[in-house]
């Protein structure tokens, strides 16, 4: 008996099928569930949210932070950039940046900084852009949420409008809030403002899940960061306080 037909004789005597039944594989349709599933994770309490996302991300190289104030954030990144060494940074167009005024405080401190799509580069050509970020030391994004059991980020290009911020610099720094803290893929799958129905058009072309640095180990499975992004990935908390 060729191999081929013994390994399909195992198949059907597995699947309690007759010997010369023929092999049927039917087509599934698979759709998202309908309800949240549950009992499959174990439940991640809403006071535990926070410590359970930084112990993760830390698991994964990542560095949490938090920020009481706004004094607090700008010793925070004021450290990252310095060690960094970073002279200039890229932002993408999150709202939370604007609303902390980001580029005007980095400017303060003498940071060239580039914007998605403000005045000084909406007119600049895409190359000319992605340039900038490849040669920016730290890029500053926002997230869609922050999932607590695997210490992601998720990074949408509907609120950041390029993922180059996040992908391009060597050291990526992401704020988030409180509010935006989820226990599991199952609460980020149904938040996210993606249509059930195939035939509508995404909102946004991409949802990034950011777990941790780059990483590879490619070339005699040593580990190796930063090879195809960032070896560097700061999540600051930004409390409400900071915004008043």
């Amino acid at each position: 008996m060729a191999e081929r037909e013994e390994i399909i004789q195992q198949i059907r005597k597995a699947l309690g099928h007759p010997s010369n039944s023929p092999l049927v594989i039917s087509k599934i349709a698979i759709r998202p569930p309908d309800q949240p599933l549950t009992d499959i994770m174990p439940v991640i309490e809403k006071e535990e949210l926070l410590p359970k996302f930084e112990a993760e991300l830390m698991g994964m190289a990542g560095i949490p932070h938090r920020a009481a104030d706004r004094q607090a954030l700008g010793e925070i990144l004021q450290a990252i950039l310095s060690k960094a060494k970073a002279s200039s940074v890229i932002l993408s167009r999150n709202p939370l940046l604007a609303k902390l005024n980001l580029e005007s405080l980095l400017r303060s401190w003498g940071k060239d900084v580039s914007l998605w799509a403000s005045s000084a580069t909406a007119d600049a050509s895409p190359r000319l852009f992605a340039q900038t970020g490849f040669a920016a030391a730290v890029g500053i994004t926002g997230v869609e949420f922050a999932l607590a059991e695997t210490g992601s980020l998720v990074v949408t290009s509907l609120t950041e409008g390029t993922q180059l911020a996040s992908v391009a610099p060597p050291v990526h720094i992401a704020l988030y809030r409180r509010s935006q803290l989820v226990a599991s893929l199952d609460e980020v799958l149904q938040r996210l403002p993606v249509p059930r129905d195939s035939s509508q058009p995404l909102p946004g072309r991409s949802v990034v899940f950011i777990t941790g640095t780059s990483r590879t180990a490619d070339i005699e499975q040593i580990l190796i960061r930063g090879v195809h992004g960032p070896g560097e990935v700061h999540a600051i908390l930004v409390e409400d306080t900071c915004l008043e």
